[in-house]
């Protein structure tokens, strides 16, 4: 019953967020979901839901494995009501963000009794509950939605001691992992090549006669506008953002070339969008009004998002620096935004500084006179921008695609065990 709650709890909440077209797409194709045909093979990927977190953790680690370690991989979900079916299909079973109900219980008592590999997985710092109180977006959540995280996502998998094997996609919660008497193996998020094709066809857009891709929404008055980027993708950022607020206030004063593009659902400060008013002197709910200094759009699907990153100038990826949820997030902004040859300025999580080497490809910065002297330089000098967005693709190409993966002692780690039929 709960796992149905919480399945309401956020239909509701996308609806409310992205709208009835938006949201009931999403909440369908879920729906639809849960009848997707799974074959047999290798390894069985079980996730807790479509979301980004299940794209870049079951999807595109299956494409990973699939290119790389020859892998039979599929994909199911958990609610999925043939899932203990499944036990008879697969050698290896990773369970990615999964609520311990009973169906996933008589799956994994299948397992066991065969013999066959569980592995944990997670990319979030959300499998033990005392961390709770480190997650902005928790108490943003309605009550069918926190039911989720009640004693922590997969808790019950992780506590369990034929759980010998844990993945995650940072050095910072394999750490964590390994205080739970796991053997971790780190695999990064990466691009799959369906990102790398549609980044690809963005940027030979934006190189062209017209300079812009059709799919972005940003456009600007002048070609000396500078547009900062941030791109929330959930939400529950609205401390992180924050830790820039005050340094983005002072630049507005001192650039009048600069603008800032915001995605997803932040809740701004009134100090910012006080800004539109100053340059226009009327309030205007046009949101897309190149008049504005500040423009805010809502979700928009993996495509869009991708070219309105590949034209803003600056990414933006803070976060609460010493907040272990916040210490935990991978550098996926940075990637991504990388292979589009967008420079990042990222606060100096352990992620970021494992991923950014400063002033190379990026910048990481832990306190507000280091953001504002580092993106001042940017806003500045526009070869920097590029020379540096040159060095940021070149890494995205070479450490986070699919294509380009190497993760040999995991791969090894899961052919060995592979039972034979």
């Amino acid at each position: 019953m709960d796992l149905w709650l919480i399945k309401l709890g956020k239909a509701w909440s996308a609806l409310k967020e992205e709208g009835l077209w938006r949201g009931g797409t999403r909440i369908t194709k879920s729906f639809f979901n849960l009848f997707h045909h799974v074959g047999s093979g290798d390894v069985l990927f079980i996730t807790g839901g479509l979301g980004d977190s299940a794209r870049y953790r079951s999807w595109h680690v299956v494409e990973e494995l699939r290119l790389q370690a020859g892998l039979r991989c599929s994909i199911t979900v958990q609610d999925n009501p043939f899932l203990s079916g499944y036990a008879d299909k697969f050698s290896i079973f990773i369970f990615h963000r999964v609520m311990y109900t009973p169906s996933v219980a008589k799956l994994i008592e299948k397992i066991k009794a065969q013999h066959k590999t569980i592995i944990f997985e997670t990319d979030d710092l959300v499998f033990d509950a005392k961390y709770q109180k480190d997650m902005d977006h928790f108490r943003k959540m309605n009550t069918f939605e926190r039911k989720q995280y009640a004693g922590g996502v997969g808790a019950e998998i992780l506590a369990d001691p034929y759980v010998e094997v844990a993945t995650t996609s940072t050095d910072f919660l394999a750490e964590k992992l390994r205080e739970q008497n796991k053997t971790v193996f780190v695999v990064p998020n990466k691009l799959s090549q369906e990102d790398v094709q549609t980044m690809d066809e963005i940027l030979a857009a934006t190189k062209g006669a017209a300079g812009r891709d059709a799919r972005s929404c940003i456009s600007t008055e002048s070609e000396n506008d500078v547009i900062i980027g941030y791109f929330s993708g959930a939400k529950g950022h609205d401390k992180d953002f924050a830790v820039v607020t005050d340094v983005l206030l002072e630049l507005f004063q001192k650039y009048p070339q600069l603008r800032l593009f915001v995605a997803g659902p932040l809740v701004l400060d009134e100090r910012l969008l006080a800004l539109n008013k100053s340059v226009s002197g009327v309030e205007t709910q046009d949101l897309a009004s190149q008049e504005k200094r500040i423009i805010q759009v809502a979700y928009v699907p993996r495509a869009e998002h991708f070219a309105n990153v590949a034209h803003i100038d600056i990414n933006v990826a803070p976060l609460e620096v010493g907040n272990p949820f916040c210490e935990s997030k991978s550098e996926l902004k940075f990637f991504e935004a990388g292979y589009l040859g967008v420079p990042t300025v990222a606060s100096a999580t352990d992620p970021f500084r494992r991923a950014i080497e400063d002033g190379v490809d990026g910048f990481v910065a832990m306190k507000s006179d280091e953001w504002k002297e580092k993106l001042s330089r940017l806003i500045e000098d526009k070869n920097l921008r590029s020379q540096m967005g040159e060095r940021a693709h070149e890494k995205a190409v070479t450490k986070y695609t699919t294509t380009n993966a190497h993760n040999e002692e995991y791969y090894a780690f899961l052919k060995s065990k592979i039972i034979s039929a």
